[in-house]
């Protein structure tokens, strides 16, 4: 894709806008598109420059609606990224499960999504929101956020000048969000951040040309491979241009302690995972193999006075489902809806700011209890819709991320009991038990 950023220079800054977003990731870019959209002044700075590496490659269905009010349907309809229809998943012994389609539960074209080039993608978002006539600007640093008593009321920016020398300038704003990600700047400056310590992650992962890819139904799919162990797990996702992102998840003391470099620790586990190493063959590695800490946490306040937190600002659950860039733009999308209420009524509160908060946890919570199930050890997927066929419409929808409405939930009544009999009728390391998700056909 082509890219024609309209970046703003330091010298065209304006003293005050009504909006600055501090980080252009895709949570960040969907926020100052939507609120520049309702004709708001935005400044969106980043601290990076375009193209950069990035986890978070696959996405959920369902940001689709988030797109179509992006505006750029359209771009990615003709990007020529590999169009993702749905997911697979291969247990510890190999087993492969079917494809699972999400057309089957929803025929329609938002029912399937892309597997994107993140350094692709996120400059295509930045560029849409400079676009849209938000003032983005790369390669700006925040060294603070202003406040005055509880109330944000700005940024002191950093700027590398042509010569060298740095210049710093403060912004003034009715209403800062912090959308830089795992730096989280507010949310470590105010101490709000609370870690999961059941899921403290690590990541080895890079991209690979030639690896096996499958397009017999119109597409590819996300493909999740459990290590013969089961202490890891493998993601697959097949790109465009015959390039596929793998990569290693597992606790993060079991990847990274006395484990050697990131090749070394990532084939290790390769060689632990025959379905992996097969589909692998034949493949070249064409980019640097890297660490990524994937843990999971929240953040206990997301909004305050002239404040309010986004995508991995706002938290993170973990890479498995594919949910990262989903709820970094839904989060985006639905901040923004409160921070144009805010601006519109001249009250930017925590009140106002934080307002689309508690409905956004609960939603999101659905997938992160799916996620413990996933690393649980009882939730065999094709055995639990067998058993219990009317769950197999809300289990679809979380794996679409169509969790914001009021139907998803009520399978965790059956799930969280299932699980439990499932870890005691199965030893969780028994090479000889039956193969988790054996019958994941019935899903059909």
């Amino acid at each position: 894709m082509s890219h024609c950023t309209i970046e703003k220079s330091p010298k065209e800054l304006q003293e005050s806008y009504d909006c600055i977003v501090m980080g252009a990731g895709p949570s960040g870019s969907t926020t100052a598109t939507l609120v520049a959209k309702a004709g708001f002044n935005v400044l969106l700075v980043e601290r990076e420059r375009f193209p950069r590496r990035h986890v978070g490659e696959s996405l959920m269905p369902d940001i689709y609606f988030t797109f179509e009010k992006l505006g750029i349907l359209d771009k990615l309809k003709q990007s020529g990224y590999a169009k993702k229809v749905g997911v697979q998943f291969v247990n510890h012994a190999g087993r492969e499960s079917a494809p699972f389609l999400f057309r089957w539960n929803d025929p329609n074209e938002w029912s399937e999504t892309w597997h994107i080039p993140r350094p692709e993608f996120d400059q295509m978002m930045f560029d849409t929101a400079a676009e849209n006539g938000v003032d983005a600007m790369q390669g700006v640093r925040v060294l603070e956020v202003l406040f005055e008593g509880e109330r944000a009321v700005g940024v002191k920016l950093q700027f590398n000048s042509d010569d060298g020398a740095t210049e710093t300038r403060e912004v003034r704003a009715k209403v800062v969000v912090d959308a830089t990600g795992q730096s989280a700047i507010l949310s470590n400056k105010l101490g709000l951040r609370r870690v999961n310590p059941d899921l403290k992650k690590a990541a080895v992962w890079g991209h690979f040309k030639g690896a096996k890819r499958d397009t017999e139904h119109g597409g590819v799919y996300t493909i999740v491979l459990h290590t013969n162990q089961r202490k890891s797990w493998f993601w697959y996702i097949p790109q465009a241009d015959d390039v596929v992102s793998i990569g290693v998840v597992g606790d993060n003391d079991y990847m990274l302690k006395g484990r050697g470099t990131p090749s070394e620790i990532f084939f290790q586990e390769v060689d632990k995972c025959p379905a992996v190493k097969g589909r692998m063959e034949g493949a070249t590695q064409v980019d640097e193999l890297i660490v990524t800490k994937e843990f999971s946490y929240l953040t206990d306040r997301s909004a305050g006075d002239g404040w309010v937190l986004v995508g991995d600002a706002w938290g993170f659950i973990d890479p498995v489902y594919s949910s990262g860039v989903f709820f970094a733009l839904k989060s985006g999308e639905l901040a923004s809806e409160c921070i144009i209420d805010a601006l519109q009524a001249n009250d930017p509160s925590e009140e106002r700011l934080g307002k689309w908060l508690p409905g956004f946890k609960e939603k999101t919570n659905w997938v992160r209890k799916l996620v413990h199930a996933f690393y649980s050890g009882g939730f065999r997927v094709g055995k639990f819709v067998k058993e219990f066929p009317h769950h197999r419409g809300e289990l679809t929808d979380l794996l679409v991320g169509r969790v914001f409405n009021d139907r998803v939930g009520g399978i965790f009544k059956d799930l969280d009991p299932f699980m439990e009999r499932m870890k005691n009728e199965l030893p969780p390391e028994d090479p000889n038990a039956e193969p988790e998700d054996a019958d994941v056909p019935a899903l059909a």
